[in-house]
């Protein structure tokens, strides 16, 4: 069977992996075989989310009538019900249902109806609870078919310690990052000199490690020094994939989608007040902002440097007309040029304007000319991918260590 999950945090704590972790382990003492964790991240742009808008799935084998009492159960104790965005669901189903919806729900927008007649459809057990919302990313979650998977483990809190300052060794974290790098990625951003994997929330999660694989992530994990954790489950996910992004035109896009798109520099880069930069770019007569926002720290430096005529690739999402960048590709670079007044061949002083659309004059010697000194200014921006840095990069973003974007 397949277990689906979805909506039991809050922003005040828990942690719908958590309680996916402590449900596997009952399945296990109970005689049943949890095959595989696996954690869904949904649309980042979804305006309800309570987080990071995370559903999980366990694929299990046992007594499905059993299972889903216990994941039940476990949603009545553990889940968030104090906050009004926190809607749980729980659904079991004996097979994996039609990726289509896990695609819309990554991509797009799903909703709950559409969630209930699929459900009906395959004879599923479910619930929700509240409004039901979380039977939308639960559905998600056994639908979900992971062309491209990576890994993330969690080391999770003792219980007690919930709400607490977390207490992990912060030079230990950067040493798994060096020690494991390209394989495991977002530890920590050496850059900016900040530690990306422990969050700052009350929830039971005190670090996360992700990477390519299982090997990985574990080969830097046991390289932390942290206080006494609870437990810890490695979870296939489908971070850092990509998964998100469809393929988008100028002057088509649609409110909450996260797109890659194909335009031309059409002005000069702007910083706005806060240290946040704005672009445009164009694609004929249709042109979109682009944003790289103050927490993108250097990656901003980059979108400075384009001008007029460049051409790029800009991925992100597009919310309230601006495309809010997560990683750039420059195709191409257009030539930027000085004029100057020419310099005088007889005399090497340089001329000065005769007077509009009338050339250039030496003073000296009196020598005129109609060809300015024009002269090409090197660019320091070469072609080739960029991205934001760990601290700013979203959980489904591809970082650029896993392989270049075709």
């Amino acid at each position: 069977m397949l277990i689906g999950i979805d909506d039991t945090d809050s922003p005040e704590g828990m942690c719908t992996t958590y309680l996916g972790a402590v449900l596997a382990r009952s399945l296990i003492r109970e005689h049943m075989q949890v095959r595989e964790a696996r954690l869904v991240r949904l649309n980042p742009n979804v305006t309800f989310k309570t987080r990071g808008n995370a559903a999980v799935m366990l694929d299990v084998e046992g007594d499905p009538d059993r299972a889903f009492g216990m994941a039940c159960a476990f949603v009545e104790e553990l889940a968030d019900f104090s906050c009004a965005n926190t809607n749980p669901g729980v659904v079991v189903v004996d097979r994996q249902l039609n990726p289509t919806f896990y695609e819309r729900a990554v991509k797009d927008f799903c909703e709950i109806e559409d969630a209930v007649h699929i459900l009906d459809r395959a004879g599923a057990r479910y619930r929700g609870w509240k409004n039901r919302r979380g039977l939308i990313g639960a559905t998600a979650a056994v639908s979900s078919r992971l062309e491209d998977r990576t890994s993330e483990i969690l080391v999770y809190r003792e219980p007690g310690r919930f709400g607490t300052p977390r207490s992990v060794d912060r030079a230990s974290l950067f040493a798994a990052e060096a020690a494991t790098f390209p394989h495991t990625w977002d530890t920590v951003d050496r850059v900016n000199d900040v530690v990306v994997c422990v969050p700052h929330t009350p929830d039971p999660v005190l670090f996360g490690i992700r990477g390519e694989s299982p090997k990985w992530v574990m080969a830097a994990r046991k390289l932390v020094a942290s206080e006494q954790p609870g437990l810890e489950q490695i979870w296939v996910t489908n971070q850092g994939t990509d998964a998100h992004l469809v393929d988008g035109t100028i002057g088509a896009l649609s409110e909450g989608l996260s797109y890659r798109v194909r335009g031309i520099v059409g002005g000069a880069p702007e910083t706005g007040t806060g240290g946040h930069v704005s672009l445009l770019i164009r694609d004929g007569d249709h042109e979109v902002r682009c944003m790289a926002y103050e927490p993108t720290k250097n990656f901003r430096q980059i979108v400075r440097r384009l001008v007029p005529g460049d051409a790029v690739i800009a991925c992100g999402s597009y919310k309230k007309g601006s495309i809010n960048l997560e990683k750039m590709r420059v195709i191409a670079r257009a030539s930027t040029i000085s004029t100057r007044p020419p310099v005088c061949t007889a005399c090497n002083k340089r001329m000065t304007s005769d007077g509009k659309a009338k050339g250039w004059k030496c003073k000296k010697c009196g020598a005129r000319t109609d060809a300015p000194d024009v002269q090409e200014i090197p660019r320091t921006l070469e072609t080739g991918w960029y991205e934001v840095p760990p601290t700013a990069r979203r959980h489904l973003a591809k970082p650029l260590c896993r392989g270049l974007p075709e």
